[in-house]
């Protein structure tokens, strides 16, 4: 009787079909290492963040007078309305750590390079939601570092020439930062961009699919039919959608259970980490959720010291390393635009940093260095010597791209291997 009744749902809506495709018969290389979990980690972030998402907001008030207050009630007084809500901040910061992972794991084993371009380009729009949805999650909670840092963020926008006043009264809903912002950025946060970025990651994840996953050695396992001989396709028993269009060479295994498995161990040193912060430490010495915003928002009362979320911490250095506003601004989105471009920039007909040159490996290491010397300059208090130590970090931000454009169409690399597994 059942299996009556799933036959004629597939008849009607093949979900066996397409789960087969997409997961469990999904051809994965065999070579798949640590790095590769991370994709998996941001899909589970993201469903914690929509689930306990929609739990907080039916107790938040999205109004200026009682914003800060329902923060406090869900709080103090919901059953188990602290979890929630630190499960909620922990998990934005686990999503940006996860997703920064995913984009360093693909340019060291350049998963962006042909045919994965539209893939790329798919998982920086992700990037640029998850930024405009943290930015606007942050300033819910209407706390003093909530309100000051949207009023820095969006005075940014003012500096465009022309439009620029104009924007900003648009972005804010006012004349000034207020309870019209609050409930714009309310409604963004929950409704418009947690779709676009389910939609994005849709997509994301169907460009991945339709050319195959990268792997360590950056050889594809998915060829173009009548490429292989039949010694060389493989074993496996793969979805007819993928041997109808692709010979499948025999350094893969079914997504399911083998790479399930894996990411299910990688999912447990995760937790563990996870629940550590949300349980014992949520604030982290204030990176997560800074003290001056346990105050209710003040117009009057500025903050000593005001810098945003650790996860904008890079980009608001490079918008300080430059003295003009409007050259900052321009700096900072092109930091953002520079990482569109990787795939393009990067001209070396290999893929993988292991058969790359040593100079390749150098200019990928000190990129990350400086990323990361980045975020710190621009998440703490502002000196002298930090905004020159900026200036420095940025221009050898921009110099990793451009040193990649130059060296990597002629760059001397070692032979690939035939295959994955030798």
């Amino acid at each position: 009787m059942w299996q009556n009744l799933l036959n004629w749902i597939e008849y009607r809506i093949p979900m066996m079909r397409v789960a087969n495709m997409h997961a469990l018969q999904y051809p994965a290389p065999k070579n798949m290492n640590f790095w590769y979990v991370f994709g998996f980690l941001a899909t589970i972030v993201l469903v914690n963040q929509i689930v306990t998402g929609i739990w907080l907001t039916m107790n938040f008030e999205p109004s200026a007078e009682r914003a800060f207050a329902s923060v406090e009630y869900i709080m103090r007084d919901v059953d188990y309305g602290w979890l929630l809500r630190y499960m909620h901040s922990t998990g934005a910061s686990a999503f940006f750590i996860v997703v920064y992972m995913h984009m360093f794991r693909g340019m060291i084993y350049g998963s962006y390079q042909k045919p994965r371009e539209l893939i790329w380009v798919f998982g920086m729009c992700i990037y640029l939601a998850l930024m405009a949805e943290a930015f606007m999650g942050y300033v819910l909670p209407w706390g003093q570092m909530s309100y000051w840092g949207a009023q820095v963020i969006v005075s940014l926008f003012g500096a465009i020439p022309v439009i620029g006043p104009d924007l900003v009264v648009w972005i804010q809903g006012d004349y000034v930062i207020s309870g019209a912002t609050l409930n714009r950025f309310f409604a963004l946060h929950v409704i418009a961009l947690p779709l676009v970025i389910v939609i994005l990651v849709f997509l994301h994840i169907v460009a991945l699919h339709e050319v195959g996953s990268n792997n360590p050695d950056g050889i594809d396992v998915k060829k173009p039919k009548g490429s292989l001989s039949e010694d060389e396709k493989t074993k496996y028993t793969i979805h007819e959608y993928y041997t109808s269009k692709y010979d499948i060479v025999d350094d893969v295994v079914p997504f399911f259970p083998h790479i399930v498995l894996k990411d299910l161990v990688a999912f447990c040193f995760f937790l563990a980490g996870f629940s550590y912060v949300m349980f014992f430490n949520p604030e982290m010495g204030g990176y997560f959720l800074e003290r001056p915003n346990f105050e209710i928002a003040n117009p009057l009362k500025t903050p000593e010291h005001i810098f945003p979320v650790w996860y904008f911490t890079p980009f608001y250095a490079i918008l300080k390393a430059v003295p003009d506003k409007l050259f900052g601004v321009i700096a900072m989105f092109a930091a953002i635009i520079m990482l569109f471009l990787l795939p393009w920039l990067d001209r070396s007909k290999v893929r993988s940093w292991r058969y790359r040159s040593g100079l390749h490996k150098w200019n990928l290491i000190v990129f990350a260095i400086v990323f990361i010397f980045l975020g710190y300059l621009g998440g703490t208090p502002q000196e002298n010597w930090k905004i020159t130590a900026s200036q420095y970090a940025t221009v050898m931000y921009f110099g990793f791209f451009v040193a990649l454009f130059l060296y990597s169409k002629h760059e001397k690399t070692k032979p690939l291997p035939a295959r994955v597994t030798k």
